[in-house]
């Protein structure tokens, strides 16, 4: 019997405890929001965006942070559906945790599982109302399901928070996202 229970404790998923709360950086993103607005060029904003993925990519605790390391190790090495596996783990773990779900968006979709980005980005939308990436992934997302005129406000909330996103272009007169009417 004693060995029972020792086999089963050690075999406790290591998120069978609650995550602590995520840290509110609603402040210092804010501020670095404000900074990369004022920018005068692509490489002044690079450091300032890195910070603000340097927040995002901070997870609650050493458990949360190990589980999204792997995830992202796993998607790089294009263990598609390891990642996802770790992802979910992540989300289940640390549900408040918007990183957590938008890491799983993009792996979804890196698959072309459109919706099921789509419905991560909303939640991690839900969680960090600010966060550059979780915008215009779903800026993206929304764009390869067709939704143009969704994704091209989507785009536009991503760029106003961050104007010097690589993704701009999709914005100029012609293209993709450009203004109606001036895609000639």
């Amino acid at each position: 019997m004693k060995f029972l229970v020792i086999f089963s404790l050690l075999s406790a998923p290591v998120w069978a405890e609650s995550c602590p709360p995520t840290p509110d950086s609603s402040a210092e993103l804010s501020a670095l929001i404000d900074q990369i607005r004022e920018a005068k060029d692509e490489r002044a904003a690079k450091p300032i965006s890195d910070q603000m993925w340097e927040i995002w990519l901070d997870a609650p605790d050493d458990a949360a942070q190990d589980l999204l390391n792997n995830g992202l190790r796993q998607r790089n090495n294009f263990d598609f559906v390891g990642a996802l596996e770790t992802f979910d783990r992540l989300t289940e773990y640390c549900p408040a945790y918007a990183e957590g779900y938008n890491q799983r968006a993009f792996t979804h979709f890196m698959v072309e599982d459109y919706s099921k980005a789509l419905n991560d980005l909303d939640i991690a939308l839900d969680l960090s109302p600010d966060h550059v990436g979780v915008q215009s992934g779903r800026a993206l997302t929304l764009m390869n399901m067709g939704l143009l005129d969704e994704a091209r406000t989507q785009m536009q909330a991503a760029l106003d928070n961050n104007p010097w996103l690589s993704e701009r272009a999709l914005m100029e007169n012609g293209a993709l996202l450009g203004p109606k009417g001036e895609d000639i």
